[in-house]
């Protein structure tokens, strides 16, 4: 009995031994290991490869439906420089999407206000509250992200 218990247990130890620790996101590790792994590599100061750990980990466990740690894969992201969309970021309001619309022209706020008679303030506000909603950090990826709204 014991030359059993001998053999099972060192062969769990074996296969874990013979384990890498960091596998590519395309393998077949469970998702809160790509979480912690790109969190830790965050922290190291290796932005680059966290990203693609927090990504495989957020897309795959958006999919499972584990919200609470698909956001924490998001809150990596962003401490990485990914812009994420903010949870319960619905779709743009009509006055929001038409603010957008004329930014992505190039238009100065003073110039965006002049045309359905806001002030450029609230030109500023709507810019400023769409930015998370579409994912994006500047008005140069505005349009894009207009597009892949339109078209998606």
């Amino acid at each position: 009995m014991e030359r059993r218990r001998r053999r099972v247990g060192s062969g769990r130890q074996e296969a874990a031994s013979k384990e890498p620790t960091a596998r590519p996101p395309g393998s077949r590790r469970p998702e809160p290991s790509h979480l912690y792994l790109g969190e830790r590599l965050r922290r190291a100061k290796a932005p680059a490869r966290a990203r693609t750990h927090l990504s495989a980990a957020a897309e795959a466990l958006g999919r499972l439906g584990a919200h609470p740690w698909t956001e924490r894969a998001h809150q990596g992201l962003r401490a990485c420089g990914t812009p994420v969309p903010r949870p319960g970021a619905s779709a743009l309001t009509p006055q929001q999407r038409e603010t957008a619309r004329l930014a992505a022209t190039g238009l100065t706020n003073k110039q965006i206000a002049e045309k359905p008679g806001l002030s450029p303030r609230t030109v500023s506000t709507h810019l400023h509250q769409l930015f998370p909603k579409l994912g994006i950090a500047s008005g140069a990826a505005l349009r894009d992200a207009l597009e892949r709204l339109d078209h998606p």
